[in-house]
């Protein structure tokens, strides 16, 4: 079993931007982070709208699937279903360091707000807030509404990240991979996990070369 000190805990909820998490699971594989992946019904209905993938139902499929495709090493990627009640992100006794809800969408913000927890990935974020881990809210909507902003407040105040997909163009991105990579790049910024995805703004106010220049 992977321990909890050091898995990441990554959820995919039923809002656009399915392009986002995928990246940042692929990402996490190959900086050799451990995963605990769960995604929701509407999550799969999101991957095949926007990108013509259907992400397998059943678990140990999904977990087969995305260890080929990413390359993971074995036991570092661990899949669960949504309503694994026995998943040990589902305890404080066994909470993943930190937590991401990439993309996630205001049905789920809500219910996080409202400490409903009726389903894994719920309970997973609840239990990451109760125990002072990090959680990292990437919410994919537009306009927010009055009740929108509300919950998303209700959650900042009890200590999670609100981190919306809103890629910066200062930049200059040339392609809509560089735009995904933006928003990837500052969550695993707020992971404290290092990595190259982006070039950085230097200490005189302009970007710093990245591995492609500038």
């Amino acid at each position: 079993m992977t321990p909890a000190r050091n898995a990441i805990a990554l959820a995919f909820t039923g809002a656009s931007g399915m392009p986002y998490g995928l990246r940042l699971l692929e990402c996490l594989i190959r900086a050799g982070e451990p995963v605990w992946l769960v995604y929701s019904q509407v999550a799969q209905i999101v991957a095949h709208q926007e990108m013509g993938l259907r992400l397998p139902t059943q678990p140990r499929e999904a977990q087969r699937h995305f260890t080929e495709l990413y390359g993971a090493a074995e036991g570092q990627l661990r899949v669960f279903g949504r309503d694994d009640w026995y998943a040990p992100l589902a305890s404080g006794s066994n909470a993943p360091r930190a937590m991401v809800i990439c993309p996630c969408s205001m049905g789920t913000v809500a219910s996080i707000a409202a400490g409903l927890a009726d389903n894994l990935i719920e309970r997973a974020a609840d239990v990451v807030l109760k125990e002072r881990r990090r959680l990292v809210i990437v919410p994919r909507e537009t306009p927010f509404s009055t009740l929108h902003l509300e919950n998303m407040l209700k959650l900042s105040r009890n200590g999670a990240v609100i981190l919306p997909a809103n890629p910066g163009f200062y930049l200059r991105p040339q392609s809509v991979d560089e735009l995904v990579d933006f928003i990837v790049a500052r969550v695993l910024d707020h992971l404290d996990i290092d990595n190259d995805l982006v070039r950085r703004w230097s200490d005189d106010g302009s970007p710093q070369n990245g591995p492609e220049g500038t």
